[in-house]
């Protein structure tokens, strides 16, 4: 009877229609954009595009010379950039809200040792993206900015492009925001069966190496950045190894915990 009970509650909600999927789609698609929406009146009411980028643009003004501003080329960059800043921080704010309704799609037509393996990664994944990020504002963009103006000749005045710098923040949130997604590789990798965790063990060195060009690749030509990226890389990289184990461990579906070799 429990077993009945439990297949009943794995194979919950895969009979629906294919009409009835893609209205419940339209659904959590109109509520994700309504999240946004609200996120971005309120953001638009405080604290306002123009104090959302004089918070982004902080790391910079701080190091940049007595006197000198960032300035604007274009002549709807003023605008632009701003409101562009805004969309962006809305995204992320309303992306618990968006991820849920994506988790709350697909989790009917899962199993229930699949729930326990995609929630988790869904809640991990967007965590550590936000602490890339947040590693990359508070820590990394001081560093790089006081390590360049340090080398700056006295003659130049620095007048960074609004654009430019906008650009550069999004590459670097990007790179960053990824870069720490490492440890989600890392057990994806292992669980499905791609590439055991022993092989994962065997290619440290091989990783770090490849840690250090991707830092080359995507952070500016600066020593400070590349190790920031590089560094948090490998040991991220180390942290999935272990939480490999412990996921494999506790994602098992009822077949492979029966084909198992007893101890």
């Amino acid at each position: 009877m429990a077993d009945d009970q439990s297949k009943e509650d794995e194979l919950a909600g895969t009979e629906q229609p294919f009409v009835q999927h893609l209205m419940e789609l339209r659904d959590r698609l109109v509520k994700s954009m309504i999240a946004m929406a609200v996120v971005t009146v309120v953001l638009a009411l405080y604290p306002g595009p123009a104090a959302l980028y004089d918070i982004l643009a902080a790391p910079l003004v701080a190091h940049l010379p007595k006197g000198a501003t960032l300035i604007a080329t274009s002549v709807i960059s003023p605008f632009m950039v701003p409101l562009k800043i805004m969309l962006m921080t809305a995204f992320l704010v309303a992306l618990p809200v968006i991820l849920y309704q994506a988790w709350a799609f697909v989790a009917p037509g899962l199993y229930t040792h699949e729930k326990k393996l995609v929630l988790p990664l869904v809640i991990s994944s967007s965590i550590l993206f936000f602490i890339g990020v947040a590693f990359c504002y508070f820590f990394v963009f001081g560093q790089v900015f006081a390590f360049i103006q340090g080398f700056a000749p006295k003659s130049i005045t620095a007048a960074p492009d609004i654009e430019a710098y906008l650009s550069f923040v999004l590459t670097m949130f990007l790179a960053f925001g990824l870069a720490f997604e490492v440890p989600i590789v890392v057990i994806v990798l292992a669980r499905m069966g791609i590439v055991s965790v022993q092989k994962l063990k065997e290619f440290r060195g091989y990783f770090v190496v490849l840690a250090f060009i991707i830092a080359a690749i995507v952070t500016p030509p600066d020593v400070v950045s590349q190790l920031a990226l590089a560094i948090p890389m490998v040991l991220l990289y180390e942290l999935g190894l272990w939480a490999a184990q412990i996921f494999i461990k506790h994602t098992q579906a009822p077949a492979e915990d029966a084909e198992a070799p007893q101890p």
